[in-house]
């Protein structure tokens, strides 16, 4: 168990900081090179979803069998219905079937969901809803969000270059409480007899310190940094955020400890985002902002997550949508639901081997000058989902691979 929280992780390491090695064996066989013999067995319930999801998953799918089978790893895999798929075969978004299982695995990755077919659905029958019963379910509360600019995309980024270039942040993000869950929430009418709708934002003393703590820990393992992001100066909700941040604090004397309110956040991830290292905010705001930072790196194609519990198995996922404009056309861009399946076998099984070999395939690929539509290029060369996951096959099976 990890120290922080007792997550169901290796003490939490930083995401993209595996550079190349330089030196690599091209074998022409990529079976060939695996573990003649499993040391280690996962159950890894995949969850597809709709839109581009199954294509995403089905790359990220053979990278994890390859880059295990390497490091003498062998995954069983169950395929379960979510989102708007289970809703056309069941008539709900996340079946008891589909939560049992991935209650009962050692891990959860998830391709997208929602679709524009399912837009007008009630509330409770919408893909959206699923994912949150999801969360809930398995009782992951930090959502990890890395905004890393690669050097090989810096130009892809909308921010100036030497702006974007060498970005590397980390928004840990509360997943489970604030004004997403909240009660009261509805409809009613107010004292004028006027329609109103409500949300309550409310946090209690053991959620603050909890999501706290896993971002102090995060700080510790990246640079020691860590701002937290609130709106003190109005919200009672975050006064209490302030207050508990700073008590938990005490415990991380080594860490240096900054606060912004949420707009200003927001002003200055666009302004100087490498005043950044670690960023731990509310649900809320941690939705939005980590959507920002994403941005910075030109593409939200390209971007992992993880939401961890303090045990059982966490669920991993790229950030993107499901894209039905693009979907079954072989447009997708796999790699951050790649990156994803390496933070699973990072964070969620302390696989630290196998997960190091899909990064630096990853950047292997994109180093050959390998790119999807959303991060093309003059000078690369354009491929579609398929291609991408068979380049980052190939770079996964060449490496020599030395972890220290």
């Amino acid at each position: 168990m990890a120290s922080a929280m007792q997550l169901n992780v290796k003490p939490i390491r930083l995401a993209f900081h595996s550079k190349l090695d330089s030196k690599h064996s091209h074998k022409p066989a990529r079976i060939s090179c695996a573990a003649a013999t499993p040391s280690k067995r996962y159950s890894i319930t995949l969850l597809p979803g709709d839109g581009i999801g199954p294509e995403v998953i089905s790359v990220a799918k053979n990278v994890l069998k390859l880059a295990g089978s390497l490091e003498g790893i062998e995954f069983s895999f169950q395929e379960m219905p979510m989102g708007g798929s289970a809703l056309d075969l069941v008539g709900v978004p996340l079946p008891e079937e589909t939560l049992s299982a991935a209650k009962q695995s050692d891990a959860v990755l998830l391709g997208a969901i929602g679709g524009y077919k399912w837009d007008n659905n009630a509330k409770h029958l919408k893909p959206e809803t699923g994912l949150l019963q999801l969360r809930e379910g398995l009782k992951v509360f930090a959502n990890l969000r890395p905004a890393t600019v690669l050097p090989q995309l810096v130009d892809a980024s909308t921010l100036k270059k030497e702006v974007a270039e060498g970005v590397d942040v980390m928004v840990v993000r509360e997943l489970t409480g604030g004004i997403y869950f909240g009660k009261p929430r509805g409809f009613g009418t107010n004292e004028s007899g006027e329609e109103i709708g409500f949300n309550t934002e409310v946090y209690a003393k053991y959620e603050v310190d909890r999501i706290a703590r896993v971002a102090f820990e995060t700080a510790r393992k990246r640079h020691g940094k860590l701002c937290s992001v609130d709106k003190a100066n109005v919200l009672e909700a975050s006064m209490f955020w302030r207050k508990r941040v700073m008590a938990i604090a005490a415990e991380y004397p080594d860490i240096e400890l900054s606060h912004m309110y949420v707009d200003n956040a927001a002003m200055q991830l666009v302004r100087n985002p490498k005043q950044f290292d670690t960023i731990v905010t509310n649900n809320i705001f941690g939705d939005i902002l980590s959507d920002e930072a994403s941005m910075i790196t030109g593409s939200i194609g390209m971007l992992p997550s993880a939401s961890l519990g303090a045990s059982g198995p966490g669920l991993f996922e790229p950030i993107h949508g499901s894209a039905p404009d693009i979907a079954g056309q072989d447009k997708a861009n796999p790699l951050a639901t790649v990156l994803s399946a390496a933070m699973l076998l990072k964070y969620g099984l302390g696989e630290e081997k196998a997960a190091k070999r899909i990064e630096n395939a990853v950047l292997e690929t994109l180093n050959k000058g390998f790119r999807t539509g959303d991060i093309y290029s003059a000078g690369t060369k354009l491929v579609g989902c398929k291609e991408m996951g068979e380049e980052v096959l190939k770079s996964v099976d060449s490496q020599v691979l030395t972890v220290a």
